[in-house]
C-alpha cells in the first residue's frame, strides 16, 4: 500500500512538473517576438562566443538566442544536457561527430539531441551567426 502511494505521488509530481513546463512554453507562443540578429545586444559569454537573449533564459531553462562564434572558434568535443537546434544566419557553423563533418551554412538547420557527443566551431574566415533554441538550460560539458 505504501509503495503504491509513493509511486502515485511521484507520478503526480512528474505530471505537475511537465504541466508547468508546458504552460510556460505556451506562454511564450502567445507573444509576438521580433528580433534582428544584426541589431541584437550581444554579450561575450566565453572567449570567442557572444549571445543575445531573445526569449527565455539560457542559464535557467528553455530559451532562444542569437549566438556568434568568432572566426576559427573551436568548442572542442562536448555534449549538452538538453536538445539544441540551430539555424545559421551568416558565416558557417562547423559540426563534427562520429558520422562525419557538416558545414552548416546560411539557411541551414541542425538539431543536436541532448547527450550527443560532437565538436563545433566557427568558419575560419567568417565565424558564424546563428539562432539557437534550447529545450532547457544551456551547458557545454567537455567530452572525456
Amino acid at each position: 500500500m505504501k509503495r503504491s502511494l509513493l509511486i502515485s505521488g511521484v507520478a503526480v509530481a512528474l505530471l505537475m512538473a511537465w504541466s508547468i513546463g508546458r504552460v510556460h512554453g505556451q506562454d511564450q507562443s502567445k507573444k509576438v517576438v521580433f528580433a534582428a540578429a544584426d541589431k541584437a545586444n550581444y554579450v561575450e559569454t566565453t572567449k570567442g562566443v557572444s549571445t543575445a537573449a531573445i526569449w527565455g533564459d539560457s542559464d535557467k531553462g528553455a530559451h532562444g538566442t542569437f549566438s556568434k562564434f568568432a572566426p576559427g572558434y573551436d568548442a572542442g568535443m562536448h555534449t549538452h544536457t538538453n536538445d539544441v537546434s540551430i539555424v545559421v544566419i551568416k558565416g558557417a557553423y562547423l559540426y563534427k561527430d562520429d558520422a562525419g563533418e557538416k558545414r552548416v551554412g546560411p539557411g541551414d538547420f541542425l538539431f543536436v539531441p541532448g547527450g550527443h557527443k560532437h565538436w563545433s566551431g566557427g568558419d575560419k574566415k567568417e565565424g558564424a551567426v546563428f539562432y539557437e533554441e534550447g529545450s532547457g538550460k544551456f551547458d557545454l560539458i567537455p567530452a572525456k
